[in-house]
This record gives C-alpha cells, structure tokens and sequence, in this order.
C-alpha cells in the first residue's frame, strides 16, 4: 500500500521541520512551502494527496492556496493545521474547501491520525472548533432546532434505535470531531474499543464516514 504523499505550507522553517518530523515515515512529505505563490507552484507540480496548510501565510493566507488550486486538484484534501484557534479563521478555511481544521497543539500521534483520516475523504477538526464550524452553517440555513434529549425527544431517524447506550455516547463525540483517542480518555474504554463502536455506529446508521455521520447528528438534533 502506497504512502499518503503530503505538501506542507507553513512560513515558519521551524515548524515545517517539525511537523516533518511528526509525520515520520508514515507519509510521503513531497514538498514545502512559506508562502501563496510558491504553495500555488508547488503543489501544482506534485499533486499531493494532503495539503497540510498554515492559515495566516505571507500572499494572501491559506484560504487563497485553496481557492487557487481546489477546483483544479479535485482528487487532493486540504488539513489546516494552525496556531490560530479564532472562528473566524476556521470558517473561512472551512469555506474555501478544507476538509478539517486542527491546532498546532495537537499530538505526532493524532497528527498522523488527521492526515490519514483526511486522505481517505473523512473530516477532522480539534473538538472545540467542530462547533464553530455547526454554527457558521447553521447560520446560513434555517433557524437550528433546540437541541434534544434523545431520550425524551427522539431523532426523526430510527436507526437510533439500533444504537447501544454505549454506541450512543460514541457516536455524539464522533460527531463533534473528538479522535479515537480523546473518546477512549473521557469514556475510560480503549482505542481499540473505540474503534468497535465506532464501526458499529457506521454501519447500524447506514453511513460512510464522520463527515455523513455529523450532518445526521446534526439533522437529529443530537449534537
């Protein structure tokens, strides 16, 4: 099985070294670059399976790369991976087409677990950013329902039923964006476990993957 082939954008040598360096041997690293122009030229050039892209970069910011080369590189996934936590930088990453948004206090371990997680067409966001992301586009559509107690208000889906109280729990922090390991830490169950619910969730619900299962969490109001 072939390596996910990775191109960073950052202006900080140092911290593409870094990252570089985060990533291991489990990607490809096929380029770098410190600003618009040269990431424009760069990526271009390589076609890489994942874009690794700071958001504040000299030339216009990240969001300009990718307004820049995502309609011509359909097949490539953009991962923002930035010191910035604000909302208004994770919209307009979001908006312009990345798949995911993490900060850069993020572990090596969950950072490759992004990057692959991205490469196979899933979304990832630091848990705390998921909800940015909800609301920006909750804003734009009709007015979000108060949320619900599955419980006493259950989702218009029957496929909730089919979830364990369990698969439940693991389901809603899926949703929000939480890694398999943050889910293992506050459920006290292991990642391999996590892993099991998670894959029961999928197929009991009929979907594909994180992005499906967050807007059905969100259409059900269990978010």
């Amino acid at each position: 099985m072939s390596r996910t082939r990775v191109f960073l954008v950052d202006d900080h040598a140092m911290v593409r070294a870094g990252v570089r360096a985060e990533l291991g041997d489990d990607v490809d690293v096929v380029g770098e670059a410190a600003d618009v122009a040269t990431a424009v030229t760069g990526i271009r050039e390589t076609t890489p399976d994942v874009v690794l892209l700071d958001v504040h970069l000299p030339g216009g910011g990240g969001h300009a790369v990718l307004q820049s080369l995502r309609a011509e590189l359909p097949g490539t996934r953009w991962l923002a991976l930035s010191v910035s936590d604000a909302a208004e930088d994770v919209i307009a990453v979001i908006r312009a087409g990345a798949r995911g948004y993490v900060t850069k206090t993020i572990s090596a371990a969950d950072l490759r677990d992004a990057v692959r997680r991205v490469a196979e067409g899933d979304v990832v966001f630091s848990p705390r950013l998921a909800g940015f992301v909800l609301d920006a586009f909750a804003a734009t559509g009709p007015a979000p329902a108060p949320a619900a107690d599955p419980a006493t208000d259950p989702a218009t889906d029957p496929g909730l039923d089919l979830l364990s109280a369990r698969e439940r729990e693991v389901m809603q922090l899926l949703a929000r964006g939480y890694t398999y390991r943050e889910i293992g830490g506050r459920l006290f169950i292991s990642v391999k476990t996590v892993e099991s619910h998670a894959s029961n969730v999928l197929r009991k619900l009929q979907l594909s993957n994180r992005n499906e299962l967050t807007r059905w969490a969100a259409t059900n109001r269990l978010l």
